[in-house]
């Protein structure tokens, strides 16, 4: 059975078209816990990972891998994005969890690692920092720091 299936079997996946599928950070969290070669990919650029913080995953004898979907300042998609992914995990079958601030750029990320062959491509809903809140702001109403997750400032 691919990991693909396992994964999508034994968690609580929301599926996509184009990548495996959606997972709350909860799940996320349970699934790099339990899956010993699970990585979670934070695709948000440099400012956000020395401004906002990044997950800390050291509870888990893990750390995230960084590599920006977009470049900061210009927030051009990044053109050596699966050249470096594929440099950092060359096993294709390794589930991979992609993180942003709001879910929407870790989806085109997810997207972009199945299309070069990557079996277990999630995105993790609501990323780093959740939708808006009525006051205009992150952080309070879903993702990541909002669930309670771990996280540290760099």
């Amino acid at each position: 059975m691919s990991n693909d299936k396992k994964i999508a079997g034994a968690y609580e996946v929301s599926p996509a078209a184009g990548y495996t599928g959606d997972v709350t950070p909860a799940v996320a969290w349970k699934i790099l816990g339990e899956q010993k070669d699970a990585i979670l990919i934070d695709v948000r650029t440099r400012a956000e990972w020395n401004y906002v913080g990044v997950p800390d995953l050291t509870g888990l004898d893990k750390k995230p891998g960084l590599v920006e979907w977009q470049v900061f300042p210009s927030m051009q998609v990044n053109p050596e994005f699966v050249a470096t992914l594929t440099g950092a995990v060359a096993d294709k079958s390794t589930p991979l969890l992609f993180l942003c601030r709001s879910g929407v750029r870790s989806v085109a990320a997810a997207k972009a690692a199945a299309a070069a062959g990557y079996s277990t491509c999630l995105n993790v809903a609501d990323g780093f920092e959740g939708p808006l809140d009525p006051h205009g702001k992150r952080g309070a109403t879903g993702g990541w720091k909002a669930t309670g997750l771990p996280w540290r400032q760099t």
